[in-house]
């Protein structure tokens, strides 16, 4: 199953490498990333692959979101379909 993460908040070291590690940590496959920093507002956007994770998607919903939290980070994962279903024009 692919997903789609959106990261938001203001720019700071690690926010890519504990991104990148909580995904490793849980045997999602990073697939492309897009991030952008500008006036020190950090967006990044991912596309992951969690079929071989045994984490669910509500699970690592909320490990990201905690995660991104602590860091004043908006982290949201979304399946793959909804991200389209919501940014179909």
């Amino acid at each position: 199953m692919k997903i789609v993460l959106t990261i938001v908040g203001q720019d700071r070291v690690g926010i890519t490498a504990m991104v990148s590690n909580t995904l490793a940590e849980n045997n999602i496959n990073i697939l492309n990333i897009n991030q952008n920093i500008v006036d020190g507002f950090f967006n990044m956007v991912m596309i992951a692959d969690m079929s071989e994770s045994k984490l669910s998607l509500k699970d690592l919903q909320l490990l990201l979101k905690t995660r991104g939290q602590a860091m004043g980070l908006d982290i949201r994962v979304q399946h793959e379909d909804i991200f389209k279903i919501m940014h179909r024009i």
